[in-house]
């Protein structure tokens, strides 16, 4: 493949290091609010109430304030003991708030030594398919693994739009330790596109390159998906920017079989062919995938996530290069 070269590349991105964060000056004050809660509202109700208390200091033949508190400290303690109640505990929103439920921590990747969890997962949010959806998943578990991978690739043989894939649970695990430090990164995708000098006539056609946005989540214990959005829609649009490709990743069948089921579909009219789609799905598995032996993406992907200004676009053009 020739050189993947992206010279309006460098104009989009130029100066938007780091990538995806936009520069903001705050200018504010700072307060300790603990100080004013616990220290400013009590001192207010004594001086409402002095003039009532020195009176009745008087009529106790007390000298002042302080004597007073003194002598009817038991009782006060008493009547605040009377007075405080359990508090009760937190209960879910009801269903008709317009707060959203907070999203479910990140799962930690077992380690090699650790069994998966043989009790039956929560069901996972709504919008996600689960394997169940596609298969019929005790009876599948009857069958060797590669019966599996033929029945799985023939169930989204019909689709069009599609992808579809098998992947040992050990490769999968190390791509998903590597998600879950790395959540989100870019991919470039080859285009080509019309030589920016029309007076050469041998090749009128050149390499160029288009940024894509990838985000990992994790909805489920037995589900993780892969969004893929255009870089220049996710800075325009942020969480609101629609993906062209989403993928995920079954883990059922990860403990009895060592196996990890893959689909995903590439939306129709958003600017992103099947074979690109797989192209960025192998782009993926290539950087997440990657051991010890692969030095330069383990640091382009550190560097992304750290915001760090020696993160360079020409960098990662070379690394894919070297994908292919």
């Amino acid at each position: 493949m020739a050189a993947l070269r992206c010279p309006t590349l460098r104009y989009t991105l130029g100066g938007s290091a780091p990538y995806l964060r936009g520069s903001q000056r705050r200018w504010a004050q700072v307060h300790d609010v603990r100080f004013v809660a616990t220290h400013r509202q009590p001192d207010k109700i004594l001086e409402k109430y002095r003039a009532k208390l020195d009176k009745k200091a008087k009529e106790e033949g007390l000298k002042d304030v302080n004597e007073l508190k003194e002598v009817y400290k038991n009782k006060i303690q008493h009547l605040k003991k009377k007075a405080s109640i359990a508090t009760p505990p937190s209960s879910p929103l009801p269903s008709n708030s317009p707060f959203p439920p907070p999203p479910p921590p990140p799962r930690i990747p077992s380690s090699p030594s650790s069994p998966l969890p043989t009790s039956s997962p929560p069901p996972p949010p709504p919008g996600i398919k689960t394997l169940s959806s596609f298969i019929d998943v005790p009876k599948t578990l009857s069958l060797p693994p590669k019966e599996i991978e033929y029945i799985w690739r023939l169930r989204h043989a019909s689709t069009a739009q599609s992808l579809c894939a098998s992947i040992p649970y050990e490769t999968y695990r190390r791509i998903e330790s590597t998600a879950q430090r790395h959540p989100q990164f870019i991919l470039p995708l080859p285009r080509t596109v019309p030589a920016e000098t029309p007076h050469q006539q041998q090749n009128p056609q050149q390499q160029a390159a288009e940024i894509h946005f990838l985000q990992w989540t994790f909805p489920s214990p037995t589900t993780t998906t892969v969004l893929f959005t255009h870089l220049a829609e996710y800075k325009l649009r942020g969480e609101y920017s629609q993906p062209h490709t989403t993928v995920t990743h079954h883990l059922d069948l990860a403990g009895p079989k060592g196996l990890v089921l893959l689909q995903g579909t590439v939306i129709e009219g958003r600017g992103v062919s099947v074979d690109e789609g797989k192209w960025l799905l192998m782009c993926l598995q290539k950087f997440y995938g990657v051991g010890d032996e692969r030095v330069e993406r383990r640091k382009l992907l550190e560097r992304f996530s750290q915001g760090d200004g020696g993160f360079r676009v020409e960098e990662l053009l070379e690394e894919a290069e070297r994908i292919v």
